[in-house]
């Protein structure tokens, strides 16, 4: 961030930047603890293990002298080594940061299970070996994994870097070596300090663009690695594919980090009040879920955190919340197929987003969709989540782009999984007149009441037969 300002309607004023060093503020009392109390500065879902680490020996037993700053693990169970500077970083902090990487590469569980007892123990907290243990189980998302510990990320944060240094870390990256660089920054706002981190390198959203993994036996464990990454990323792919419609209503069902106690108390304080067990999802860029029981808005992990500090009295390290929140499907949204609706039972957002990634991607390309609609014969009717079956897609989409789009042809020919034209369904030539029903009767398709007869409905295999011809 190379500019602030305080804003009072048109008028911005720039503030002040200073450094850490002209403030008296230290690497190791006053750095090293931001990061301590907030390791989200690190990436998401991190859990601090150890600080101030040198309990390494060499092969005579001999204790080596290097001092790593800070170790996180974050939910993939990659470990994370932090090297800090509160200035301008050495010409060399690369290759210090690579030191530490190699050492704690070689640590099993045992090992930082012993590092987070000594940490917590010299914090004040006393907790004993086998709970450390269990607390880095839980915090990984999924299975416990020596490949994946074996390649440590690298996070030098300092407030300058030479160019030697990040040219080096570019190449770095390249040759599929995990490295950030963040810019810790500080400015003085009226009185008071305040403090910035910011990633220079990789550049979010464009790293996986800039990178290209250069070794085919990492290509494994890298694969390991964005698999439980894409976890972390299941709300904004759920927000992207459009598959919840605004007003979704979610169930409160605790997974990651509770156990059966612990699901047996919140089930019971949940009882308590109306609207303490459900929410209600809304497709916006940030704290999607609307909580029912104060009408204020939070994350999905953000809200799984706040019930379990409640709850339980005390902040859990991590808590993966996409994984507490499922579909309540007894709620149907307007417009929604009733049918296809009913097969999101007892999915949380998770498992939905899993489900996505599993397709091909909604928006990127309805050539096939087009094609299979064009190809509907008059007196014969299909359904949305039919036609994203054949498409590899998903019904939600399929809807919602066959509402917006003005080139789908014979559009009036898909219909709800019951044979009833969707109450989200409306003509986009304005001269158009009649009812869906009403074209589909003009082409021969026998209609009970509202419902079309299901003998005259394409089903995916045939639709798949049609885009193959």
């Amino acid at each position: 961030m190379d500019h602030l300002f305080t804003v009072s309607g048109q008028k911005a004023t720039p503030v002040a930047r200073t450094k850490l060093a002209e403030e008296d503020l230290k690497e190791r009392r006053d750095l090293q603890e931001w990061v301590i109390a907030h390791p989200q500065v690190l990436g998401e879902s991190m859990l601090v293990i150890t600080a101030e680490f040198d309990h390494w020996a060499d092969a005579d037993g001999e204790r080596a002298k290097n001092r790593l700053d800070i170790l996180g693990l974050d939910a993939t169970g990659q470990l994370v080594v932090v090297e800090l500077k509160r200035g301008k970083a050495d010409q060399d902090v690369h290759l210090q940061a690579i030191t530490y990487a190699a050492l704690v590469s070689r640590f099993d569980l045992d090992t930082l299970a012993q590092a987070y007892h000594r940490f917590l123990a010299g914090r004040g907290e006393t907790v004993a070996v086998d709970e450390c243990r269990q607390r880095l189980l839980d915090h990984v998302d999924g299975e416990w994994d020596q490949e994946v510990l074996r390649r440590p990320r690298l996070v030098i944060i300092a407030a300058e870097f030479p160019k030697p240094v990040t040219h080096t870390v570019v190449w770095l990256s390249e040759m599929n070596l995990d490295i950030d660089l963040v810019q810790v920054s500080l400015w003085k706002v009226k009185g008071h300090l305040v403090a910035g981190f910011a990633k220079m390198y990789p550049i979010p959203d464009v790293e996986e663009f800039t990178l290209a993994p250069a070794r085919v036996e990492a290509e494994a464990v890298t694969r390991k690695i964005k698999k439980r990454s894409q976890k972390q990323r299941a709300v904004p792919d759920l927000v992207d594919a459009e598959i919840l419609p605004d007003g979704t209503l979610l169930r409160l069902a605790p997974k990651h980090r509770a156990t059966r106690e612990i699901r047996k108390r919140i089930a019971a304080w949940a009882a308590e009040t109306n609207g303490r067990a459900t929410a209600v999802w809304t497709n916006t860029s940030a704290d999607q879920l609307t909580w029912s029981a104060n009408g204020q808005q939070y994350s999905a992990t953000g809200l799984a955190k706040h019930i379990f500090t409640v709850v339980m009295g005390y902040s859990p390290s991590s808590i993966q919340g996409t994984t507490w929140w499922e579909v309540d499907a007894d709620h149907v949204p307007p417009g929604v197929d009733p049918d296809q609706w009913a097969n999101l039972a007892g999915i949380d957002l998770t498992q939905l987003a899993d489900q996505v990634r599993n397709v091909e991607p909604a928006g990127k390309n309805w050539a096939d969709l087009h094609t299979v609609l064009a190809a509907i014969p008059p007196g014969r009717w299909t359904t949305y989540g039919d036609l994203a079956t054949a498409v590899s897609s998903h019904a939600r989409p399929v809807s919602t782009h066959l509402t917006h789009c003005g080139e789908c042809p014979h559009a009036w020919r898909v219909l709800m999984a019951d044979g009833r034209v969707s109450i989200d369904f409306h003509w986009l030539d304005p001269e158009r007149t009649e009812t869906a029903a009403e074209a589909l009767r003009r082409e021969g398709v026998v209609f009970y009441g509202d419902t079309a007869d299901q003998g005259s409905r394409m089903r995916p295999e045939e639709l798949t037969e049609l885009l193959g011809a």
